[in-house]
């Protein structure tokens, strides 16, 4: 069985949880033994501010990843020689969404994104904005049109969360079935 390659870029935008989450999960495969999948991560300064502030800890320093920082053009995942299949940017702000919709690559995050979608990979950003204005729809729409995925950080309620995090998880497992993990989470109608 091929390595599975992905990255995961955390920027500011409000909602560390759902990148906690994901990590998580992530990680949870690893442990399990699904030593198949090599995970690379982008976390932006405000990320971890944002972190910090909203979950009251520094756990995003505990996990088993390689981190990159913003500027390493040299990071395996700046070309697409070295196939990383998926990139997932969780949650995704305004700011990165438009640069990515414009083709700025200015830093390792936009360049990833840009190798990504050039590559017909599959890229998932989890847009994080309420409410929209047309230029963040637009860019949604051109990022979708060049074969993004737009997966807004919206929870469902069908499963009845009880929890932030259970809430949270409902747009994680979203992710994860994107990611095209077996995910047992709740299905509608089952």
């Amino acid at each position: 069985m091929s390595t599975r390659k992905i990255i995961i870029a955390i920027t500011g935008a409000s909602g560390g949880i759902y990148a906690k989450l994901l990590l998580d999960f992530l990680t949870l495969q690893q442990a399990q033994g699904n030593n198949n999948i090599e995970i690379g991560v982008l976390m932006s300064d405000n990320a971890k501010t944002v972190w910090e502030h909203e979950l009251g800890n520094q756990e995003y320093k505990d996990y088993p990843f390689t981190f990159y920082d913003k500027n390493n053009f040299h990071a395996p995942f700046a070309s697409g020689s070295t196939k990383y299949d998926t990139m997932v940017v969780i949650p995704c702000s305004m700011g990165t969404l438009g640069r990515i919709a414009n083709g700025i690559s200015n830093d390792l995050l936009t360049r990833a994104a840009d190798v990504i979608l050039k590559e017909r990979r599959k890229l998932i950003l989890v847009a994080r904005e309420t409410p929209y204005n047309l230029i963040h729809i637009n860019n949604m729409k051109t990022v979708t049109e060049a074969g993004g995925i737009i997966c807004p950080a919206t929870p469902s309620f069908y499963s009845q969360p009880k929890t932030i995090e259970e809430v949270a998880q409902t747009v994680v497992n979203r992710v994860i079935d994107l990611m095209a993990f077996e995910n047992d989470s709740y299905r509608w109608g089952k």
